[in-house]
């Protein structure tokens, strides 16, 4: 063999994977994309001008959606190093920990016991060390406190007027409330997987880029490689083990391309069968969300960042102090909530941004133009919806993207309580402390009203919150992809950790639970 693991995908697991695995083994990462060392991969607010690019996005699409009104949903995923991390929004949100005792059920040596010391060792966060929290580990989290729009504070206190508390912290040992995130940005830069894992590791490890793999090379019903397309050129690759970390869509795909898979999937793309697991690819659960507008009477962002010499002054500021707009994520201020006191946990989330972009530009999440007028949005997203979609090769081209069946609102419980919560937004819009403040409502507006309105909005103009995940799903044999060893079922020699391996989606933004997957999954795989 020529190296001990080979790590396909160098995203947030497999970055964490890397690291951790070379530090007593020989390790090559191969990675489709390139280097993650770009301006605006770097500068936080930049994650806008990523959001179309195909030179570090995937420009994934969906096929049409009923539960979307028909819509094709857009579905960016990072092709660079770091992966989605290196494009993403990113909050650190770990999930509930109900969440990881349902992991646990369905795999053992994943419940919350087990993966909060996994959290802790990981984690540096700015807040310092608890119960909850880790400090001293390679992955700085930032507290998120300073340099916000002061409109964050009066829509926590909306919050609180219609009934949703403070929390100081979304990690620690509650969930529920109003506040604000804490991000992965350190000392005014983004802190990618790659920067606080990849990077520190490529001492000891060999990582490759624009190295697309093609399939998983087997001898009977053992990995021993992969066969990758490098500068127009087939090369093969030998290994004691391969792990697959592409991410929810990618390792599928894969997976499919090597012959494992759903029988009639493989054989309609003229694939050979080496395993029929019909769980590959399919029970994609994702999050999907939608956004309420509102214009106001007083200033936001979009009167910084819109005019030339707003930039001017964002871009100086950033460059002489690392802070300012230009520093953070959008989505400054945030909650949970349930939409019924029957819900057990909360089973929404929300994102308050003082800025707006109603007006879209080409090519382009307009992050660094917003709107010409002073606009703020709430949005929020399910956490644990009931919708489930797949993931299908339909071509035996490792070049062409996989047909990706979202399936959002596909069921009635997805659609009811995104009902109320589409409601509730409107019941903290209404509350004192931010009602002073708004001029009118622009999206949906005013008259939309009715169930059926309401509902018929949020359909057309929901979407992903790029949050896909459980296509190659840990669990028990005979309703998984891998064991809880993350060993893929039916073969030897091969493994998956990353997001497609989720037993189930978290509530919540999905980059803290792939970082664990590859601390997690380095601890499993070691011992």
């Amino acid at each position: 063999m020529d190296v001990d693991y080979i790590i396909v995908g160098a995203g947030s697991s497999g970055s964490v994977l890397a690291s951790r695995l070379s530090e007593g083994a020989r390790v090559v990462v191969l990675e489709a994309g390139g280097s993650d060392l770009l301006p605006y991969v770097q500068l936080p607010l930049g994650y806008g001008k990523l959001f179309y690019d195909p030179a570090v996005n995937w420009m994934y699409a969906t096929e049409p959606d009923p539960g979307l009104a028909g819509n094709r949903d857009h579905w960016p995923r990072g092709k660079l190093l770091g992966g989605s991390s290196s494009i993403n929004a990113m909050v650190y949100i770990r999930g509930h920990k109900a969440d990881y005792d349902e992991w646990g059920a369905a795999a053992p040596g994943w419940g919350w016991g087990d993966v909060l010391p996994a959290f802790r060792a990981m984690e540096d966060n700015e807040a310092g060390a608890d119960d909850f929290r880790g400090k001293g580990g390679p992955l700085f989290i930032s507290r998120n406190r300073k340099g916000l729009h002061w409109l964050v504070e009066d829509y926590i206190a909306a919050c609180g007027e219609a009934g949703l508390a403070y929390n100081p912290d979304f990690n620690g040992a509650e969930q529920e409330g109003a506040g604000t995130y804490q991000m992965t940005i350190k000392g005014g830069r983004r802190n990618s997987a790659a920067r606080a894992f990849l990077r520190p590791a490529m001492k000891r490890c060999q990582v490759i880029t624009r190295a697309q793999v093609t399939r998983v090379i087997f001898e009977g019903k053992r990995a021993v490689g992969v066969e990758y397309l490098r500068d127009g050129e087939l090369q093969t690759l030998r290994a004691r083990e391969v792990i697959l970390s592409g991410g929810a869509i990618n390792t599928p795909q894969l997976l499919q391309l090597s012959g494992i898979g759903p029988a009639e999937v493989l054989s309609r793309a003229g694939i050979p069968v080496l395993v029929d697991n019909p769980h590959v690819g399919r029970n994609l659960s994702d999050h999907q969300g939608i956004n309420y507008t509102w214009e106001m009477k007083v200033a936001t962002y979009n009167g910084i960042l819109r005019p030339w010499w707003g930039k001017a002054f964002v871009g100086l500021q950033y460059l002489l102090t690392r802070g300012g707009p230009l520093a953070k994520s959008i989505n400054h201020g945030g909650g949970f909530f349930r939409t019924s006191a029957d819900e057990p946990r909360p089973n929404m989330q929300l994102y308050f941004q003082a800025f707006s972009t109603l007006i879209p530009r080409n090519g382009e999440r307009p992050l660094l133009t917003p709107d010409p007028f002073q606009g703020v949005s709430i949005g929020l997203s399910n956490c644990r919806p009931t919708s489930r979609g797949t993931i299908e090769i339909a071509s035996p081209d490792p070049m062409r993207h996989p047909k990706i069946t979202a399936n959002a609102f596909s069921t009635e419980k997805d659609v009811a309580e995104m009902l109320l919560a589409v409601k509730y937004l409107r019941t903290i819009a209404a509350q004192p402390s931010f009602a002073r403040w708004v001029k009118q409502e622009l999206r949906p507006g005013p008259e939309v009203q009715s169930d059926e309105a309401m509902i018929q909005d949020f359909r057309e103009r929901s979407g992903t919150v790029y949050h896909p995940s459980c296509t190659a799903r840990m669990g028990r044999e005979g309703e998984s992809v891998v064991d809880e060893h993350l060993r893929v079922r039916g073969v030897e020699g091969l493994r998956v950790c990353d997001a497609s391996a989720f037993p189930n989606l978290i509530a919540g933004n999905t980059n803290a639970p792939a970082l664990l997957m590859g601390w997690r999954g380095a601890e499993v795989i070691r011992g």
